[in-house]
């Protein structure tokens, strides 16, 4: 038998009562997925880079000429390029955070199964376009996503959904004005990558306005809470790349030169 102290227990049943809240929103959610679907532009890695077996003349063309452009890529982009493409590929951490607190047959499930769809294509665009356009050397990025993954993503607010959600919002965000900004710098010497990153960044947009339309209705229920819940997440959000290698120092070259930085982080809270 499992002996809980008071605080545990406390812990445990806020945690039960804030879940029910959430239960309480299945409705809504089934409302704003069907919008989401309705709005939502599918497309896939291969609408941007030839990806058949077989390969025609143009295509290869375009393909060397791809290669050619990148070699005028500055140096900040194609670290921002990298620091998008591990965030992007630490997916399962975040289905995880949402899909502990929810269960797997609800609506929330399906939204949850739906989101990761729609993610996975960012990380699966981003890294097919710097194989093929040889932006860096690969296996070093490919050793930072290992020990990334490996590391995993563990912060001190995920016991608590509200939080989840809150973070879920605010990082929707930040990664939209990341990409959005990082296409803009590498747009003057390589249009293909801004389509590819403005493509993602209107991707997070929709996602942003599906987890921010979830914490409003959470304030409209439950609002003593939530905005507690609010207060500890907001002043300063960690990214979710924090534990992987070099982190640190990429982030501060991304800030340096404009793509995101607290400055913007400010704004979007």
């Amino acid at each position: 038998m499992e002996i809980l102290t008071k605080e545990q227990e406390s812990l445990q049943t806020s945690t039960a009562n804030k879940t029910e809240v959430l239960n309480q929103l299945e409705a809504k959610v089934k409302e704003w997925m069907e919008d989401h679907v309705d709005k939502r532009k599918l497309w896939f890695s291969s609408d941007f880079l030839p990806a058949d077996e077989k390969m025609n003349d143009d295509q290869e063309t375009n393909l060397k000429k791809l290669r050619e452009r990148v070699r005028g890529v500055k140096d900040e982009v194609r670290v921002a390029v990298a620091l998008n493409l591990l965030t992007e590929e630490g997916l399962p951490h975040f289905h995880r955070l949402i899909a502990q607190h929810l269960g797997d047959r609800s609506f929330w499930s399906k939204w949850n199964n739906m989101w990761t769809a729609e993610e996975d294509r960012h990380g699966a665009v981003i890294r097919d376009y710097v194989r093929e356009a040889r932006l860096f050397r690969f296996r070093e990025v490919e050793l930072m996503q290992f020990h990334y993954i490996e590391s995993g993503f563990n912060p001190d607010w995920d016991k608590d959904p509200y939080k989840v959600f809150v973070y879920t919002t605010l990082q929707e965000r930040a990664t939209q004005v990341s990409h959005k900004n990082t296409g803009k710098l590498a747009g003057q010497d390589e249009p293909l990558l801004n389509g590819i990153l403005s493509n993602i960044a209107a991707d997070e947009a929709k996602h942003y306005t599906f987890y921010r339309n979830v914490f409003k209705e959470v304030l409209n229920l439950d609002p003593n809470r939530a905005m507690l819940s609010a207060a500890d997440i907001m002043p300063a959000i960690d990214m979710p790349g924090i534990s992987m290698p070099n982190f640190r120092d990429m982030a501060d070259v991304v800030r340096r030169v404009g793509i995101y930085g607290p400055r913007d982080y400010k704004k979007i809270v």
